[in-house]
């Protein structure tokens, strides 16, 4: 696993490995609190519990993906659904030791893939805007800003929540990324 020949591959989540991605979403999140974002909920907090039961749907539903080792341990992960009748991408997450490996990257391919499945004109996320690794990360890949405006009621009521519940709630935003070339249309007139 060490060295240049590290290559990591795709598969399916499955739902019995819920309590694995959570380890990996709780170890990426150490990487918020040195930038004073302490993301650490309860594990009997309503929205750790909304967020976990998102994840499970998502793996028992086939739209969440892990990344694994050569020896089949789980690196990080990236949870999808559909909000607004269009691709979101709920979570991607990556152990902090496998971090600028190229492990999120590969996620974050393997949900623009599984969004242009769908049919989206677009893949969503919704994420921090003033973190180093969060906003500028999506903008290197085809991301923006959405104004709030311009969201839909299930990006906006995920937004809602997640101010609600997370630290520095000014900071989060909507992104969504074009799937469709521009003229090819798409909801609401968005390409």
């Amino acid at each position: 696993m060490v060295g240049s020949a590290f290559t990591p591959r795709i598969r399916l989540a499955r739902p019995n490995e819920l309590d694995a991605l959570v380890a990996i979403d709780d170890d990426a999140s150490e990487l918020y609190a040195q930038y004073g974002v302490a993301l650490q909920l309860a594990s009997t907090d309503s929205f750790a519990l909304a967020e976990r039961q998102r994840w499970l749907a998502a793996a028992e539903a086939e739209r969440a993906f892990v990344a694994v080792d050569e020896s089949g341990g789980c690196l990080g992960f990236a949870a999808l659904d559909s909000v607004d009748g269009e691709p979101y991408l709920d979570q991607l997450a990556v152990q902090r030791a496998f971090m600028r490996r190229g492990v999120g990257q590969l996620l974050l391919e393997h949900a623009v893939t599984w969004a242009e499945r769908q049919a989206g004109y677009g893949l969503w996320l919704t994420t921090y805007a003033h973190l180093p690794f969060n906003r500028p990360y999506y903008e290197r890949h085809g991301f923006v800003v959405v104004s709030e405006l311009e969201c839909g009621s299930g990006i906006r009521h995920h937004l809602e929540e997640q101010r609600r519940a997370l630290p520095a709630p000014s900071e989060r935003v909507a992104m969504r990324r074009s799937l469709r070339p521009c003229g090819q249309g798409g909801p609401n007139g968005r390409t």
